[in-house]
């Protein structure tokens, strides 16, 4: 029977990650529960269990009194006559050690014994999950998608499921039962029914974590990603800085071929990204992020964190970027609120001084940065822009940092 329980627990350790010790504490409390419901009371009741061979020993302790007339209590008191065939030297007032026997408790008592055993090794199971996953918050982990509960999506992670609520989904994204996806740990979170995992697609930090992954130079810390700006399932535009002088980190993240990042592109369903280099110089960062727009000149004020572009006339649409998206994700970026103008609308404005656009600028060179091909819309565009396309992408850029 002891070998029996030994090779169970070892089970349980190993399928289940509890420690024997936990399960040990478990059985010696169940035996305390049992004691109680046999006798009423378990207040002088002790076990003790050898964690090498399952031995046990259950025993109530009792105080030895004078007669048997003079027990008040059969649970904490025995007579002397009686102590005295337990231990032979048992004397008045002595606490003598009362074998109990489990096999006489009852059938209620030895319910519940094995209840509190099962409850322990479920909330055992239940915290070794939970610890599991919180070492994983803030991580991408890949999951296979279970069923639509509403409009939201149960992900099993293998060990528990998660939830991918509506308001983390890819707009336009559709799953089918068992497509395995990968996603981001948002939170995970201790209930009594076991740990609740909540986890996103939108996540910036989901790209982020896809080419750490997949990009061997950031993962080892040679090529750092020092910002990025995402609008999930559209675009994505990162900024990368290379520790070594002799790495080039757009190239690493773009891959022989554009093999890493078209890898990444697929797993996020053909969203957009574009990689460009990061400079300290604010002027040349607000550059490479409108990539691939050319810019004439860039003020950046780093104290009022603003800048003041100036793009060709026929450049102007691509800066801004459909819907003023280019310009927005370029100020998130760079956390500068950007002020695009063309070199007509620049040449007429109030006060204009050419040689203070010129200031902290750089020539534009074509291989400072990556970015997926355009669609012909956005590079085809007249030299007469409108002055509602202008003002749509201005408004959109007000918005700045997050």
């Amino acid at each position: 029977m002891n070998k029996e329980l030994m090779e169970a627990l070892d089970i349980l350790e190993k399928e289940k990650e509890i420690s024997k010790e936990t399960l040990f504490e478990a059985i010696e409390n169940s035996l305390v529960t049992a004691c109680k419901n046999h006798f009423g009371k378990a207040d002088n009741i002790k076990v003790e269990i050898n964690r090498e061979t399952c031995d046990f020993l259950c025993y109530a302790e009792k105080e030895v009194v004078e007669t048997p007339e003079e027990v008040e209590d059969d649970c904490l008191q025995i007579s002397l006559a009686d102590a005295r065939e337990i231990f032979s030297e048992a004397q008045v007032g002595e606490m003598v050690h009362v074998e109990i026997k489990s096999k006489e408790f009852g059938r209620i008592a030895t319910m519940n014994a094995k209840n509190v055993i099962l409850q322990k090794i479920r909330e055992e199971e239940r915290s070794v999950i939970y610890n599991q996953y919180y070492e994983k918050e803030k991580d991408v982990v890949t999951g296979v998608v279970q069923r639509y509960i509403g409009r939201n999506i149960s992900i099993n992670l293998g060990k528990a499921d998660a939830m991918l609520s509506e308001s983390e989904q890819v707009k336009g994204e559709m799953f089918k039962p068992t497509e395995r996806i990968k996603v981001y740990i948002l939170e995970v979170k201790n209930t009594p029914k076991g740990p609740r995992i909540n986890v996103s697609r939108t996540h910036p930090e989901l790209v982020k974590r896809l080419f750490e992954s997949e990009v061997m130079e950031i993962k080892d810390g040679t090529v750092e990603i020092k910002s990025i700006a995402r609008e999930a399932g559209s675009r994505t535009k990162i900024a990368v800085w290379s520790h070594n002088p002799n790495v080039d980190a757009v190239g690493a993240c773009v891959g022989l071929n554009g093999a890493r990042v078209n890898a990444i592109v697929e797993e996020l369903r053909g969203e957009k990204i574009d990689i460009v280099n990061w400079d300290e110089n604010p002027g040349n960062l607000i550059q490479n992020a409108l990539s691939p727009a050319k810019i004439v000149a860039v003020f950046a004020d780093p104290d009022e964190k603003t800048a003041k572009v100036v793009v060709p006339d026929y450049q102007l649409s691509l800066a801004i970027g459909k819907e003023g998206q280019n310009a927005r994700l370029a100020a998130r970026l760079t956390g500068y609120k950007i002020d695009i103008k063309s070199e007509t609308q620049a040449k007429d404005a109030p006060g204009f001084r050419y040689e203070d656009y010129m200031d902290e600028f750089d020539e534009y060179d074509e291989e400072e940065s990556y970015t997926e091909e355009y669609e012909e819309d956005y590079t085809e565009v007249s030299e007469e822009v409108s002055e509602e396309a202008y003002e749509s992408g201005e408004e959109a850029v007000d918005g700045g940092d997050e």
